[in-house]
């Protein structure tokens, strides 16, 4: 090769570069043997079964049904009623099997993985590189991050260096290691695709994209650097077939760091929030030409502002709507998903410095961030798991709507005495055993109280988000 140096540049056969540009990488393949010995040892395939359960569901039943099936009673169907309507049956749920993969982070057993693997599992069984397995208990779930740790009885585990996802570049080179359609130990290649994509899949998310393979199995496996580092737990890929297209997401290490500390020491997530609602600026941009209007914000990169919640953070550093958030902790934010990486990280209570635009105005502020309860302090692990389910106090807009002034609105039901007794998706519980129920403290009060008393029953009233009314009696299993 024929190289001319030229004041400030170099010149060579293969075109013009600037002199203080990044060194070209060496001539020759990329060995990614290193990284695969190193990480494979610590990744783990995890074995699901959702054990066989006699359950209460309600189901449609025919006014005719009785006279049809039994018309003098002689077997002595409890469940039929001869008028139509809803009736409560008890049914038999079929054993499930299913399977994913995890990362052993420390050498005591302790074991990060996604929320989707483990929810609602009876029985988790940890199978190691070396065909060692284990029982595993959960530690504590997020599903807001998609994110488990679970831990095995052992010690002396190969466990993996947890690197830096900050640091990840696009167009790096990665390595997804998992178990996919329970092909143990199995590795494959890419490069960085993106980062901070959003799918909207989850409430907080920052997804590496990457053109590793990542198939069915895949969820809870590391994705790691070419130092065999962990920078991301790889959690879906996005196909419209159901296997691998092209694209593979993971969370990073940024994330699942905070998440894992938080749920071992709090045993729930410690949620820092600015309280606000808001889109990628560029969205917002896109929409408003979509309807015929031309918007100058004075950026096209950010964070626009739609809405901000009264008493919070985002408050108290005095955005409003229309504004445009640029930075925050001294990291740059050009979208949504940048925003909440960065909060992620954080704790009620910590300060961070935010830049926006007010009026295309640049401004900036300290500000303490909050809880979801609008203060700093712990969020304590609501006693709640009898119940199956996971709930959030009522926005004011959901207030509005229904015309009511409070209520914990229940945001996912899983197996437990709500699914039980027919509580689903959407309903607001107000009063249990005739008490307000405005929080999470209030319910997690009342069943407390309940659980241990002589009759241990809950007796919930609440509405549906058509409105509608409805009372529920669910019996809770002695504690």
């Amino acid at each position: 090769m024929v190289v001319v140096a030229l004041s400030g540049m170099t010149l060579s056969m293969g075109g013009i570069r600037e002199a203080n540009a990044a060194p070209l990488p060496p001539a020759g393949h990329v060995d990614l043997t290193y990284a695969a010995e190193k990480a494979l040892p610590a990744v783990v395939h995890i074995k699901y079964v959702q054990t066989s359960k006699v359950q209460s569901v309600d189901v449609q039943s025919d006014p005719f049904e009785d006279f049809f099936n039994d018309p003098f009673g002689f077997f002595g169907n409890p469940g039929g009623s001869g008028k139509g309507g809803t009736q409560r049956r008890q049914v038999q749920t079929p054993r499930r099997e299913a399977s994913g993969s995890g990362v052993i982070i420390s050498n005591d057993g302790y074991i990060v993985t996604n929320n989707h693997v483990v929810d609602g599992a009876d029985e988790l069984t940890v199978t190691l590189n070396d065909n060692r397995e284990y029982s595993a208990r959960i530690i504590g779930t997020d599903p807001t991050t998609d994110l488990a740790l679970i831990k095995i009885d052992a010690s002396g585990l190969p466990s993996i260096t947890v690197g830096d996802s900050e640091k990840l570049k696009v167009g790096e080179w990665v390595l997804a290691i998992g178990n996919p359609f329970n092909l143990n130990n199995t590795v494959t290649a890419g490069i960085v695709s993106a980062k901070a994509r959003s799918l909207y899949a989850n409430g907080v998310e920052s997804f590496i994209q990457t053109d590793a393979a990542i198939n069915a199995g895949n969820s809870g496996g590391a994705l790691v650097n070419t130092n065999g580092e962990l920078v991301g737990i790889n959690a879906m890929l996005y196909s419209q077939t159901g296997s691998y297209s092209g694209y593979g997401f993971a969370i990073p290490t940024s994330i699942m760091t905070k998440v894992v500390d938080d749920l071992k020491r709090y045993g729930t997530v410690q949620r820092a929030l600015l309280d606000i609602q808001g889109q990628d600026v560029h969205n917002y941009i896109d929409l408003q030409r979509s309807r015929g209007e031309e918007v100058d914000l004075g950026t096209n990169e950010g964070v626009y502002v739609a809405k901000v919640n009264e008493g919070g953070a985002g408050s108290d550093a005095g955005l409003v709507e229309g504004d445009v958030i640029i930075s925050l902790d001294g990291k740059p934010v050009t979208k949504m998903a940048e925003l909440q990486e960065v909060l992620a990280s954080k704790r009620p209570g910590d300060k961070v410095h935010i830049v926006f635009l007010h009026n295309k105005k640049r401004q900036e502020k300290t500000v303490t961030l909050k809880n979801a309860q609008g203060n700093t302090g712990i969020v304590k692990p609501a006693d709640l798991d009898v119940l199956g389910a996971s709930f959030k106090e009522l926005d004011d807009a959901k207030k509005r709507q229904l015309g009511i002034s409070y209520g914990l609105e229940v945001i996912k039901v899983n197996n437990g005495a709500l699914k039980d007794a027919g509580v689903v998706k959407g309903f607001i519980i107000q009063r249990v055993n005739d008490e307000v129920v405005r929080s999470l403290d209030d319910l997690q009060k009342i069943v407390k109280e309940a659980s241990t008393s002589k009759e241990p029953v809950l007796y919930i009233q609440g509405v549906f988000p058509t409105g509608k009314k409805k009372y529920f009696a669910i019996p809770l299993e002695e504690q």
